[in-house]
Order: C-alpha cells, then structure tokens, then sequence
C-alpha cells in the first residue's frame, strides 16, 4: 500500500498500539496513542482544545500537526444522505491536500453495528467506489478496517495481546504491516468524534 501521510508511519510489522483517553477536563480532552514502552507516537485534539465543534487535529510525537480533520456541515450536509469527513495534509506552502474522505450514511433509525461506513483515498471516486470500510461497532471497541479486496488493515479492540486492558478509558488498535499508522489513527479519531466520545464537545 501507498503511504497516505508518510512512509514514516508505515512498519516491516504488525504494530500494536494503546488508545488512551483524555478527560475533558485534562488538556481538553482528545486521546493519546503509545506503543508497548508507553512512549507517545501520536495525539489527537478535539473540540474540547479547538473549540470547533467537528474538527480535529491528528499529532506526531513532537506535537506537530499531521492532519487537520473536518466534519462537512451547514447547506451540504442536510442535503446529503451522508455524513462526510475529510482529512487533510498541508504541503511545504501551506496549502491543504486532501488525504481521505471517510462517508458515513444518516439513519433516522438506531443502528448497533457500523454499516455502510467506508473510505476513500482518491477524490475523483463516485459514491459507489471505496478503498476502506469500517466493520463493527466502535462504541464496543468491537471494529476492524479492511480494504476494498477484504483484506485486514487494523483492528480495534479491548484486549491487549499482552493481557487485559481494565480501565474503560483504554483500549488498542492493532495495525498490519506496510499500513499507514497515521491514516489508521485518523479513522480512529472521527469514529471517537461521531460517536461522542473524547474528542467531541
């Protein structure tokens, strides 16, 4: 696979990665990512730091922005029968490029699995056509990200391979090999956003 933000990000092996939750009230809430010496690799910032409500800021270890995170609204969203994000990375100048579009259909009914959620890399794809797509419920951190041939990308659950996670505020995500880690903990942060958890307002 292409590196979508960087081939730094992309490892020889299976990485697995702890998700740990900010409070809103410590530093605005949001959530840090660390490896096995819980060293951080990445952080995010929701609203609670931002102060706009449906955008997010993906972090390296240095605190330095990867990718700046947006929630289409106003006119354009309740006119769509999706909810759209989109991921940008800013060029030496300054500008935006768009590094993914995750698609998440409106339901006016209650749903308990994460159905029709998918992704695109490409921004000339038509509704129809995805690279990725969201299997599970994330609320239950129950959830795997395959690409568009059905192979695994990642996984997100709660228990560690080196044993149990206890607080309800942690839990891992599990990334191939040759995956962009970056690109992985972006989905990671909108889907914490669309469902109100630490990184919404």
């Amino acid at each position: 696979m292409v590196p979508l933000v960087s081939k730094l990000y992309c490892s020889s092996t299976e990485v697995v990665y702890v998700v740990r939750k900010r409070p809103h009230v410590i530093n605005g809430g949001g959530f840090v990512v660390t490896d096995c010496d819980q060293k951080v690799v990445f952080s995010v910032d929701g609203c609670g730091i931002l102060g706009k409500a449906e955008e997010l800021i993906l972090r390296d270890e240095r605190r330095d922005a990867l990718l700046l995170i947006r929630g289409k609204g106003g006119i354009f969203e309740a006119l769509s029968f999706n909810k759209i994000w989109n991921a940008y990375r800013y060029d030496f100048q300054g500008s935006k490029k768009l590094v993914f579009s995750l698609r998440k259909p409106k339901s006016c009914l209650p749903v308990d699995k994460d159905t029709g959620i998918r992704i695109t890399t490409k921004p000339n794809l038509g509704k129809k056509d995805w690279d990725f797509e969201i299997s599970g419920y994330f609320p239950g951190k129950e959830c795997s990200l395959f690409d568009s041939e059905g192979n695994l990308v990642a996984q997100i659950g709660k228990n560690k391979k080196a044993g149990v996670l206890l607080s309800k505020d942690l839990y891992y995500v599990s990334i191939k090999p040759g995956i962009d880690q970056a690109f992985v903990v972006g989905v990671i942060a909108i889907l914490d956003n669309i469902y109100g958890e630490s990184t919404s307002c």
